[in-house]
């Protein structure tokens, strides 16, 4: 069965902390991934955390359109999740980390071009090593291309190419959402993109990951914050606890009548 139109699909987000989340899972995300063939109009996917949110709590006007757009945008963190439920809202959750493995071992087939914008060479020869049944393509991309216009048209253009049924972005957020938001408007775009982080780092060892009962208890960020605490302090401990705040008064504007609690 083919999957409902894009329109469908918004009209059915389940909104949070300002941001619409499509209602699907990890099975219905590798579902829909299943469907997306190699000459299907440009599409992206999005996987917002709680340090995306956090941000986008922050720059409305930049992230707000860059989940909007995306043809799915799905809860990517436990912690939101249950943050939500707290508020009386569910949503599905679906990792991005675990959807881009899934995309590998499930949905890819052999000989189908996966283009991977970002990363390092060394990292993405080691994931032709784990899934050599499909065809890699390394377009490596500049710093700084959110600071950039040129150079952020210039990996849109890259990633939109035609040739490729998946593309890997992997430039961190907001620049991964911003180079897919671009690319999905170039005239003649082809494939579908999933704004993936440092999920290559995952699967090919450069990090790892908790193990599946630490993420079960929604414990992975504590993983991730005494794997790397000098990297990660920041994000764990004084960014990403302002999800707390930020959702009371999402639940106080809702309550109110229709304002959103974002910082003003």
């Amino acid at each position: 069965m083919a999957p409902p139109p894009p329109d469908a699909r918004r009209s059915a987000r389940v909104d949070f902390l300002g941001v619409g989340f499509d209602p699907l899972d990890l099975d219905g995300a590798v579902a829909w991934l299943r469907e997306r063939r190699v000459d299907d109009p440009f599409a992206y996917v999005a996987t917002p955390n709680v340090d995306h949110l956090v941000r986008a709590n922050r720059e409305p006007d930049l992230y707000d359109p860059l989940y909007r757009d995306a043809a799915l945008c799905l809860c990517d963190s436990r912690v939101v999740v249950r943050l939500a439920r707290f508020h009386g809202v569910e949503l599905a959750l679906a990792p991005g980390s675990d959807l881009t493995r899934l995309l590998f071992e499930t949905v890819a087939q052999g000989g189908d071009r996966v283009r991977v914008v970002g990363s390092d060479a060394d990292a993405v020869r080691r994931l032709g090593e784990r899934y050599p049944h499909v065809v890699l393509e390394h377009c490596p991309a500049p710093m700084g291309l959110r600071r950039d216009p040129d150079a952020l048209a210039a990996t849109a253009a890259r990633a939109a190419a035609p040739g490729a049924r998946f593309v890997l972005l992997a430039v961190g957020a907001p620049q991964q959402e911003m180079v897919a938001r671009a690319a999905a408007a170039l005239p003649g775009a082809e494939g579908t993109a999933l704004c993936i982080g440092a999920s290559i780092d995952f699967l090919t060892g450069g990090q790892r990951r908790a193990p599946r009962a630490v993420q079960r208890m929604g414990m992975e960020w504590a993983w991730r914050l005494l794997s790397d605490p000098r990297r990660l302090a920041k994000r764990y401990l004084v960014d990403g606890p302002a999800v707390f705040p930020m959702a009371r008064r999402w639940a106080r504007g809702r309550r109110a009548g229709g304002h959103d609690g974002r910082v003003q």
